[in-house]
């Protein structure tokens, strides 16, 4: 299982970014994807998550982001996007994709936590 994040780059202050993860492999099902960010000398955290619903699923958001950013799903695709709007230079970070997933060993059916790379977002004048 892969977890491919695209998106990023150079946005001025109340510009917009649209982040990709898709999720690749011998996957059956996923529970939840989630962008986590890391900025300069701080810990990695949790910006916004999809849960994996059978009627399509539901979301939730940091204080920080809510209100700006939203987090969907291509039904089609094992893919979130990260929509992010309004930016300000606080966002700047890598931001990461994180996936808890299961995905297919043989007839087993394995339950695994799967990290993106990072793709830079950087907001500024």
């Amino acid at each position: 299982v892969q977890l491919q994040a695209s998106g990023g780059g150079l946005v001025q202050p109340g510009g917009s970014l649209r982040l990709s993860c898709t999720a690749s492999g011998r996957i059956y099902s996923i529970n939840r994807m989630s962008w986590y960010r890391q900025a300069p000398d701080h810990e990695r955290d949790l910006v916004a998550t999809f849960i994996f619903t059978h009627s399509g699923g539901s979301t939730d958001y940091d204080d920080s982001v809510k209100g700006r950013f939203t987090i969907s799903r291509d039904n089609d695709k094992n893919t979130v996007y990260l929509q992010m709007n309004s930016l300000k230079p606080e966002d700047t970070a890598v931001y990461y994709c994180y996936g808890d997933l299961y995905r297919l060993s043989g007839a087993a059916v394995i339950q695994g936590k799967y990290w993106g790379q990072g793709t830079l977002v950087t907001v500024s004048s």
